[in-house]
């Protein structure tokens, strides 16, 4: 199959805070630089993207040294943690931003899907929006007439097709703003996260019609998702980018083994205002086992428990410490709160702990969002959907059964049983 995307030591550097240097100096110092073709001279102290620790420096790569190419036809998943810079690769690639050095070289016309309502003007109907986008890759009004009533058939916002699409609702824009991009004649697509703001329908939807478009019409999808199932069930191949680089790249099922893997942290500490707002933040969280030490993993046949320690910096505020566990596929698989606190929180430092019992999550890898919401459970100050990523782990020669090999499910619970002879044959 021919290539449909190569990219070449793509990078894309941003300044923190100011847009100059900060003094007239230094911006001379840049200008003359640029202007005879050199690189920019302070992109040489530039660091890596970590947004979970403070830097010396107020130039990050947001990119660093990213090289790939994707085949026609192709699925391509891209995942990572918050700011590994996914979303800034897809806007570059979509020329909503320009490279800082690097080459991009694409095969056919890009349709982007980057955020809610990207491409639609908000003053015009759902209608204006499609012929406009269509108008936008190049299309004739008659190519777009053709597959307007396919597109508003598929977004099921029909009711509403004549109205501003500044009235519409998250769902409603990313329903019309996903049957545009999905429907209309370009030869690449590319999707980042915002499916996950439609419903369970709509999203299973939307990822049949990805997989018709890539197997049935030869077209090449890029696709960014947390959600690591949804990834699975559609890419052949995924990306796993880092604080900005590419990490690794290979068949899904191995890169998001691999991931989860590499990610195992049973003890997480953050710095002041990196994770929060002004009314609380997060400090730390770890895995402890029954005496209080921090663990690596969790073992099935002992109980252990989950701790974080966030600072209230505006009191008066009844709060609800949560905690959300997933599988390795990102579906949920329980949510926890501590039910007890009915009182306002004072200015201080807090410490919610919970109890994971012995033999009630199965072995394997799970990650763990931490969650401060405020009642009635509409305000979440602060919430790290993989604070921590921890694995249960278990040694069979302590198992009571004499069954050796690997329990399904993602919970194994040690239930009570009773069996008796009932009478004699």
């Amino acid at each position: 199959m021919p290539t449909a995307i190569k990219v070449e030591s793509l990078s894309k550097a941003y300044q923190i805070g100011q847009f100059s240097t900060g003094t007239i100096s230094r911006d001379i110092e840049r200008w003359w630089a640029l202007a005879r073709g050199k690189e920019d001279p302070f992109l040489k102290i530039g660091e890596k993207n970590d947004r979970s620790s403070k830097g010396e420096s107020d130039i990050v790569w947001s990119l660093k040294d990213i090289n790939f190419k994707v085949e026609q036809g192709d699925i391509l998943g891209i995942i990572g943690k918050n700011g590994a810079g996914k979303s800034t690769l897809l806007k570059v690639l979509s020329q909503v931003t320009t490279p800082t050095t690097g080459t991009i070289k694409m095969k056919g016309r890009i349709s982007s899907l980057l955020e809610v309502g990207t491409g639609f003007h908000p003053e015009l109907t759902g209608r204006e929006n499609i012929f406009l986008n269509g108008a936008i890759l190049g299309m004739t009004k008659a190519e777009v007439a053709r597959k307007f009533d396919e597109i508003v058939d598929f977004s099921g916002v029909e009711r509403y097709i004549d109205t501003p699409v500044k009235r519409y609702s998250s769902g409603m824009y990313v329903r019309l703003a996903f049957a545009v991009a999905a429907h209309l004649e370009s030869e690449i697509l590319v999707v980042d996260e915002v499916l996950a703001v439609g419903d369970a329908e709509f999203q299973k939807k939307c990822i049949g019609k990805m997989g018709n478009i890539s197997k049935g019409e030869g077209r090449t999808i890029l696709f960014v998702s947390h959600i690591l199932n949804m990834v699975k069930s559609l890419c052949q191949k995924t990306m796993i980018l880092e604080d900005g680089e590419i990490q690794s790249i290979g068949a899904t099922d191995d890169m998001i083994q691999y991931y989860l893997s590499s990610k195992k942290n049973a003890i997480k500490e953050w710095d002041s205002g990196v994770v929060g707002d002004f009314i609380a933040e997060l400090n730390f969280a770890r895995i402890t086992d029954s005496d209080g030490n921090s663990v690596e993993f969790i073992d099935i046949n002992e109980d252990a428990f989950l701790e974080y320690t966030y600072t209230v910096k505006e009191g008066g505020y009844m709060f609800n410490p949560n905690v959300h566990v997933y599988d390795q596929n990102g579906n949920y698989i329980f949510v926890t709160s501590d039910d007890n606190v009915n009182s306002r929180f004072d200015k201080g430092i807090y410490q919610s702990k919970v109890k994971i019992p012995s033999h009630f999550l199965n072995t394997g890898i799970y990650t763990v969002g931490l969650a401060l919401t405020s009642y009635p459970g509409t305000v979440i100050h602060f919430h790290e959907a993989d604070a921590l990523t921890i694995e249960v782990k278990e040694d069979i020669r302590k198992r009571e059964n004499p069954y050796t090999g690997t329990i399904p499910g993602v919970i194994r619970p040690k239930l009570e049983w009773k069996t008796m002879k009932k009478k004699q044959i």
